[in-house]
């Protein structure tokens, strides 16, 4: 439903995420940095409540059925971010029509499948199974 905003909502393995991202990227790389990093994580977050279908994301249906991912890279132009090379993708699903449940944030290196909690994928693949039972009820009462 683009143009809708969504309620973002990181899951707790979403959250231990953020907290290891930033630990990591300020140990490495000074706070400067994990700030800036911070920012273009806020972005990509902002950019995916505007619009979780927007250009870029991506399905993921070899993770499980309505779970979607987005590379933060995508984001660095509208968050102004000096990083030059982003690797994290935030992994994603809709409960509602209204919300959506940040699964994980997790390196692109990492194997993505792997990480997202099952309970999430079956979460994901019971909402968008209820959307198309919807859908199709309402295309039988228009006929």
């Amino acid at each position: 439903m683009p143009g809708a905003r969504y309620t973002l909502r990181p899951t707790g393995p979403a959250r231990r995420d953020l907290i290891d991202i930033r630990r990591y990227t300020r140990e490495t790389y000074g706070s400067q940095q994990a700030n800036a990093y911070d920012a273009l994580i806020k972005q990509a977050f902002k950019d995916i409540a505007a619009d979780p279908f927007r250009p870029g994301s991506k399905e993921r249906p070899e993770i499980g059925e309505g779970v979607r991912s987005y590379h933060i890279s995508l984001s660095r132009e509208r968050a102004g971010s000096d990083i030059k090379t982003p690797r994290h993708f935030v992994l994603y699903y809709l409960p509602t029509d209204a919300e959506i449940a940040v699964s994980r944030v997790i390196h692109d290196s990492r194997d993505l499948a792997r990480h997202v909690p099952r309970d999430h994928i079956d979460k994901a693949r019971d909402f968008k199974e209820a959307r198309r039972r919807e859908s199709k009820e309402r295309g039988d009462r228009d006929r």
